[in-house]
C-alpha cells in the first residue's frame, strides 16, 4: 500500500509555483512533471489515484493539465487549494504570453519581425504536422476510429461544418457505438470494485455551479455595465467562452476554427498570425491553450475605441484569460467529487473516444489550413453547392517558407531536434532568408 504523505497548504503553494514556471513542452511533458514532483518524489497523490484523475480530465472540454494540477490541489486542500493550483499553473505563462504579445503587437511591421516569423511559422506547421502523427497512432486504433477522423476532416476542410458541430455529432456517435458495439471503438472494461457507498454529492457541485458560474459571468457583467454589448471585449468574452465549452483534445484541435473566425468572421487578426501565436505559446510555460490570451490581445489593442491601444489589449487579454479558464475550476470543482461514477459509464467513455478520433481528423484540417497559410500569400474559394475548398494561387508561393517548411520537417522527424531548438533555428533561418529577399 502507497504511503501518501500531506503536505502543509504553504508546502505546496511552493511546489505549485515552480511547476507553473517548469511546465513546457504540451500536457504529455506537463504531466509527466507532475507525476514526477507530486507522485513520485513527494508522495502527495497516489499512482492510482493520479492515473483516475488523469482519465477523468480527459473527458473534460479544456487544457487536461492545467485541470489536473485543479485536481491534485482540491484533493490536498479543497476548493482553496484548487484555486491555488490551478492559477499558479496558468500565471507564469500567462505573464510571459502577455510580454511577448505586447512585442508582437508594437513590432510586427517590421521587416525583421516579420522575417524572424516566416521562419517560426515554418516550425509551427512541423510541429503540428508531428502532433497529427504522434495523436493518430495513439488513438486510431480500430476501423471506426479512423472512419470517424477522415468523416471530421472532410466535414472541416470540405463541407466547412461548424468546429462545434463536428465535436458534439462524434460525441453522439460515440455514445450510442460503446451501447451498441463497444469493440469498435477498443473500449476497455469498467474498473472493478463496488462504487462508493457515500451519497451522490449533489450540495457540492450545485454550490460550485453557482459560485464559479457567476465568476464566468461576471465579466460580462462588468463589460455591460460599462461598454455596452457592441463593444469588442463583448465579443471577446462571448468567443472565447463558447470556444472553452468545446475544447475537447487540446489547443490544436480548435486552433483552426479559432484563426478562421478571428481572421475571417471576426476581423482581428491577418492570414498567418495565429501561426505566430501558436510560436509564442510553444515557448512558453502553461496549457498551449493560452494562445486565446494572443488573440484577445490583439483584438483589444486593434479595436480599442474609445479605449486606448493598450488599455484595450490589456483588457482583452484579461477577459480572455478569464473567460478561457474559469471554466475548467467549474467542472472540476462541480464534476471532481463524481469521478468514481463517471469512470464507470460506457457511454460516456465511447463518447470521450469517438471524440478523440475525430480529434485526429481536426488537427489535419489544422495542419492543411497552416500549409496553406505559410506557403502561399494568396488564396481562393472554390464552391459548388455546400462542397468548398480553399485552393492557392501557385504563382504567390513564397519560396523561402517552403524551404523552411522543408527544413522543419527534417530537424523534427529525421533529426529528432527539441521544440526550443527547432524553433530557435528556423527563427534564425527567416531572419537570414529575409535578409535576402
Amino acid at each position: 500500500m502507497e504511503q501518501v504523505h500531506l503536505p502543509s497548504l504553504r508546502e505546496a503553494v511552493a511546489v505549485y509555483a515552480r511547476i507553473g514556471c517548469l511546465s513546457f513542452g504540451g500536457p504529455a511533458g506537463q504531466i509527466a512533471l507532475m507525476h514526477r514532483e507530486l507522485v513520485e518524489e513527494r508522495c502527495w497523490v497516489s499512482e492510482d489515484d493520479y492515473l483516475a484523475a488523469l482519465n477523468f480530465c480527459h473527458l473534460l472540454p479544456g487544457p487536461e493539465a492545467q485541470q489536473l494540477a485543479t485536481w491534485i490541489g482540491w484533493r490536498l486542500h479543497g476548493t482553496i487549494g484548487g484555486i491555488a493550483a490551478g492559477t499558479l499553473f496558468v500565471i507564469p505563462g500567462a505573464l510571459v504570453m502577455l510580454a511577448l504579445s505586447l512585442l508582437y503587437a508594437f513590432a510586427a511591421d517590421l521587416a525583421w519581425f516579420e522575417a524572424l516569423f516566416l521562419g517560426i511559422k515554418a516550425a509551427v506547421f512541423a510541429i503540428v504536422v508531428q502532433a497529427l502523427l504522434r495523436i493518430a497512432g495513439r488513438a486510431l486504433d480500430t476501423g471506426f476510429k479512423r472512419a470517424l477522423a477522415l468523416t471530421a476532416f472532410i466535414a472541416l476542410a470540405v463541407l466547412a461544418l461548424p468546429f462545434p458541430l463536428v465535436i458534439l455529432l462524434a460525441g453522439l456517435a460515440g455514445a450510442v457505438v460503446a451501447a451498441m458495439h463497444p469493440q469498435w471503438l477498443a473500449l476497455k472494461p469498467a474498473p472493478s470494485g463496488a462504487l462508493p457507498l457515500a451519497g451522490r454529492p449533489w450540495r457540492a457541485s450545485l454550490k460550485a455551479i453557482l459560485i464559479w458560474g457567476a465568476a464566468w459571468a461576471l465579466p460580462f457583467v462588468a463589460i455591460f455595465l460599462t461598454l455596452g454589448t457592441d463593444h469588442v471585449l463583448w465579443d471577446i468574452a462571448t468567443f472565447f467562452s463558447q470556444l472553452a465549452v468545446v475544447t475537447f483534445g487540446g489547443a490544436y484541435a480548435v486552433l483552426a476554427y479559432m484563426a478562421q473566425e478571428a481572421v475571417g468572421t471576426l476581423g482581428w487578426l491577418r492570414p498567418g498570425e495565429m501561426a505566430d501565436g501558436l510560436g509564442l505559446a510553444e515557448t512558453t510555460p502553461g496549457p498551449l491553450i493560452l494562445v486565446t490570451q494572443f488573440v484577445g490581445f490583439l483584438a483589444g489593442f486593434r479595436f480599442p475605441e474609445p479605449l486606448s491601444p493598450m488599455a484595450g489589449g490589456l483588457l482583452g487579454a484579461i477577459v480572455t484569460l478569464w473567460v478561457t479558464f474559469a471554466p475548467c475550476f467549474l467542472w472540476i470543482f462541480a464534476l471532481a467529487p463524481w469521478i468514481e461514477r463517471l469512470r464507470r459509464s460506457r457511454k460516456l467513455a465511447g463518447a470521450l473516444s469517438a471524440i478523440t478520433a475525430s480529434i485526429v481528423g481536426v488537427i489535419a484540417n489544422l495542419a492543411l489550413w497552416f500549409a496553406l497559410h505559410v506557403l502561399f500569400a494568396r488564396l481562393d474559394e472554390v464552391r459548388i453547392g455546400r462542397v468548398a475548398a480553399l485552393v492557392p494561387e501557385w504563382a504567390s508561393l513564397d519560396w523561402r517558407a517552403a524551404l523552411l517548411s522543408v527544413a522543419a520537417l527534417v530537424l523534427v522527424f529525421a533529426l529528432r531536434w527539441n521544440l526550443f531548438a527547432v524553433l530557435g533555428t528556423l527563427g534564425a533561418g527567416g531572419l537570414l532568408l529575409g535578409s535576402l529577399a
